[in-house]
């Protein structure tokens, strides 16, 4: 039986319960009346089920799919405002012992450079990204308990703090690693991350076995499980994510939105993030091996959907995708960006030869955090470095009642215009730095609290002159 509320993976993710959804989807999919009657819900932004949302993904009425982006966009403008919030991967170590079929690190791939990174080179590595400007960081390592242990990891997170350099600092450092324990997750919130990031990769347990042949990640309830024992370990903010593309896109549609139904059953928070990655090229990945590849137009429709359906969580696009994609998504939902990123183990420091390249997968948007930041600027969106939030307390259930009431634009418009001061005082290319003081202008506007209007301008005037790190 399918029970949200139920800690065992194959009651929350119940696979009876996706097919009936996705018949009830296809039996629905031109009926005007019930088609209006979810958008009418979706406008209220309380949020969709799972069942209601798959009607709008396979929904083949095109008027009503023009009127689903438009108010994926509302959805996204009354959440997030024009905030784009910024981050950087950081690779840790490729040392992997699972036989996942769609990744390079998988551990019977004996022609991909092995790496790990020592905490001198993990410190270079952090100068070399607080010198493009980042302030928030995603962690990444693949599973291997003799090479890459949770101890690791803690002293991987306490190197990457303590590195102040000029006027950079790395101010959150987020995680994605494999699925653990509560003991370990608690040792993860005392080292002080933001999010715990885990993707599920694919909801079809059969196909999911099929994808994990070795390994302790061929486990599908143990890893489905993880973003309890997370929560449970006392981290607030977890992240979702599916790879599309390794089986049928409306599975993995529902599936992820029953997942986030979950979390807000049982703990009464919902995913502070969901990402939406594509199976892509990589070192002895083909692509094209995985039969369930969608389109850029099926992929718009997804951000739109999941946008509507779960309005307050962050979603997260990475370099996966070419520079179209991104920006039409943006518009449709994406709230995080990264930028300037690298896919390899030590890759910031020096660029690898490509032949011998220890990346994950190969990155299709190549330009700079700079080139990044003032393209989004020019498309009127305001790049965010802000981590507020995380340093104040505004986590997991503190975060999402302030997000979900639209009240953390308050706080969040001003956190992001102070940030990109700093970007633009310490790092920005000179064109750069003139759009982003136009930006800046434009944007304090929009600020409604006389008061905090003031204090910002002050702020901002203080940054110019050397001042760091103000936030509310």
């Amino acid at each position: 039986m399918y029970d949200p509320k139920s800690r065992k993976a194959e009651d929350f993710i119940n696979h009876q319960e996706i097919l009936d959804s996705l018949a009830y989807a296809d039996a629905h999919k031109t009926d005007r009346a019930v088609i209006d009657a979810i958008l009418e819900k979706a406008k209220l932004r309380k949020g969709l089920s799972h069942r209601e949302a798959s009607v709008l993904l396979a929904c083949e009425l095109e008027d009503k799919n023009q009127e689903l982006f438009a108010l994926a966009k509302q959805i996204k403008k009354d959440f997030y405002g024009d905030r784009i919030v910024m981050f950087a991967p950081l690779y840790l170590s490729n040392y992997c012992v699972n036989g996942c079929l769609y990744c390079p690190y998988h551990a019977k791939n004996k022609h991909i450079p092995r790496k790990k990174l020592t905490q001198e080179e993990i410190r270079a590595e952090v100068i070399a990204l607080q010198d493009m400007g980042h302030k928030r960081l995603a962690l990444e390592a693949g599973e291997d308990p003799v090479n890459n242990p949770l101890e690791y990891i803690l002293e991987s997170i306490k190197t990457i703090y303590s590195i102040k350099h000029k006027n950079g600092a790395i101010r959150r450092v987020n995680v994605n690693i494999a699925a653990t324990t509560v003991e370990d997750y608690r040792k993860l919130k005392e080292a002080g991350i933001g999010t715990y990031i885990l993707f599920q990769e694919t909801y079809h347990k059969e196909s999911y076995e099929k994808l994990h042949p070795t390994g302790p990640k061929s486990n599908y309830a143990y890893h489905t499980e993880a973003h309890d024992r997370a929560m449970e370990g006392g981290i607030d903010d977890v992240g979702l994510g599916v790879l599309f593309g390794l089986e049928l896109y409306r599975y993995e549609f529902a599936g992820l939105l029953m997942h986030a139904e979950h979390l807000e059953a049982v703990f009464g928070v919902g995913p502070h993030t969901i990402s939406v990655p594509r199976v892509c090229p990589a070192d002895d990945i083909d692509p094209n091996a995985f039969d369930n590849g969608i389109s850029d137009e099926i992929f718009e429709k997804i951000v739109a959907c999941i946008r509507v359906a779960v309005p307050y969580t962050g979603m997260i696009i990475s370099t996966r995708e070419s520079q179209k994609v991104r920006e039409r998504v943006l518009d449709l939902g994406i709230s995080q960006i990264s930028g300037g990123s690298r896919t390899s183990v030590g890759g910031y420091v020096e660029k690898e030869p490509e032949a011998e390249s220890s990346a994950q997968f190969d990155v299709s948007d190549t330009r700079t955090l700079d080139q990044v930041v003032r393209w989004l600027m020019e498309l009127g969106y305001v790049p965010s470095f802000c981590t507020a939030c995380y340093r104040e307390g505004r986590t997991g259930d503190r975060f999402m009642s302030l997000c979900k009431a639209g009240q953390i634009q308050n706080c969040c418009l001003p956190n992001a215009l102070m940030t990109l001061q700093e970007y633009l005082m310490d790092y920005a290319a000179p064109e750069t730095r003139e759009v982003g003081e136009k930006v800046i202008a434009q944007q304090q506007a929009y600020i409604t609290n006389p008061k905090v209007k003031e204090i910002v301008a002050q702020r901002l005037e203080k940054i110019t002159q050397g001042e760091r790190d103000f936030r509310f």
